[in-house]
């Protein structure tokens, strides 16, 4: 992978039309560090034009010091737009990693943006939101008339468990547009997470990016999971918490594990990652991932779950060979210029289990993926788990025509 070091020792992708750059978070002056190896400053990127973004988008290490982080860039970047959020790991130019900040540059040339604020997500009204949905693609369609690819991308508090009712109410001011995102995480704490909006910090919140470009564009959602026989009914369950009491009419994690073959004390996260559960909706299954086993020994979910549900054991396919024929087919009609993903913490950590990080780390750098590891991934109007959701970005097929319009 060609890469540029700026005089930082920040790290940029070589220049394509979406710019990347990537650098440790506790270094003195990030923001500063990413402008250089974006190539805010002449020449350190490897292009003589400086360029002019129309949106920035930070993935930060739940370490940074995210308050400044965001009000820095909200100066540095102007005029762009700049949101952002915590991470359960980043997505960089080595494939995964972990402490650093991953910065995501639009250039105005082929794109035009508008992000949407829930600054409180048990206050929100959604047919506000919804309106100001459809306002903002309207100016964006008024501005760039003979662009046709649109996106929209949620960052979500990964512990806010409202997640599956944010997508479902959104979904109504869609449209065609398709929509993908992730939950933000806090590291492997889940204390606390954060979402980074015009300069400022949000807890128990979302940002919604909008995106028209002249670019093509591939959304898309991938797992790596089969569905087995083996199948169990939730009995009890508290929706609002995402906890399951019961599971075919016995104490939740203890069925779980019975299932498995395992001790129910030894249930570890890896447990959950390596041997996961679906459902089935709308002809096709989706992960429900299990975050813990609460003390009285209740099986806490990453998304939602309810009383009747049929939960099927699904057993993984072999990751690498999976991801490359995930990517080999987002690839087809030739490469993206980047890739925007976002990748559930699960995926990682079952990488780590099953030593598959640096093969599954080359195939991301290689393929100019970069992104967050998420604690949720969003779909159109779904909420899932260990899952792979993301925008791969192409070449425009033909020049820009006609003048620039503001």
């Amino acid at each position: 992978m060609d890469l540029a070091k700026g005089q930082s020792g920040a790290f940029a992708n070589a220049p394509g039309i979406v710019r990347t750059a990537f650098v440790q978070h506790d270094v003195s002056d990030p923001v500063g560090h990413l402008a250089r190896a974006l190539g805010l400053e002449t020449g350190v990127a490897g292009d003589d034009a400086t360029p002019e973004f129309e949106l920035v988008i930070l993935f930060a290490a739940a370490d940074a010091d995210v308050a400044r982080l965001i009000h820095d860039a909200k100066a540095r970047f102007a005029p762009a737009r700049v949101v952002g959020c915590t991470t359960a790991g980043e997505i960089s130019n080595t494939g995964y990693t972990s402490g650093e900040i991953v910065a995501v540059a639009f250039p105005r040339a082929h794109f035009r943006a508008r992000t949407v604020l829930v600054p409180d997500l048990d206050l929100y009204d959604p047919q506000t939101v919804i309106e100001q949905m459809i306002r903002n693609r309207h100016e964006m369609m008024r501005e760039q008339p003979n662009w046709t690819s649109e996106f929209t991308f949620l960052m979500i508090d990964g512990l806010s468990t409202r997640e599956d009712e944010l997508t479902s109410e959104l979904a109504v001011g869609l449209g065609p547009v398709p929509l993908f995102g992730g939950s933000a995480g806090d590291g492997v704490e889940f204390g606390k997470t954060f979402l980074l909006h015009d300069g400022e910090t949000h807890t128990h919140a979302a940002v919604l990016t909008q995106v028209r470009t002249i670019c093509p564009i591939k959304v898309f959602k991938t797992d790596h999971l089969i569905p087995t026989e083996k199948c169990m009914v939730v009995t009890g369950a508290n929706p609002e918490k995402r906890t399951v009491h019961e599971i075919n009419a016995e104490p939740a994690a203890r069925e779980y594990a019975r299932i498995l073959g395992k001790d129910p004390e030894q249930l570890t996260t890896f447990t959950f990652a390596a041997h996961p559960v679906v459902v089935r909706i709308g002809g096709q299954h989706h992960v429900r991932s299990i975050q813990r086993v609460a003390e009285n020994g209740d099986l806490v979910f990453f998304s939602a779950i309810d009383e009747g549900l049929v939960l099927t054991l699904a057993e993984p396919q072999n990751m690498v060979t999976h991801l490359e024929q995930e990517i080999a087919a987002l690839s087809h009609d030739g490469p993206p210029d980047a890739i925007l993903a976002c990748d559930c913490l699960f995926r990682r950590m079952e990488a780590q289990q099953k030593q598959m990080t640096r093969p599954i780390s080359r195939i991301l750098a290689e393929n100019r993926v970069v992104g967050f590891s998420t604690y949720g991934e969003q779909l159109n109007s779904m909420h899932v788990n260990q899952t792979l959701t993301g925008v791969a970005i192409y070449p425009p097929k033909q020049p820009q025509t006609g003048p620039d319009k503001t």
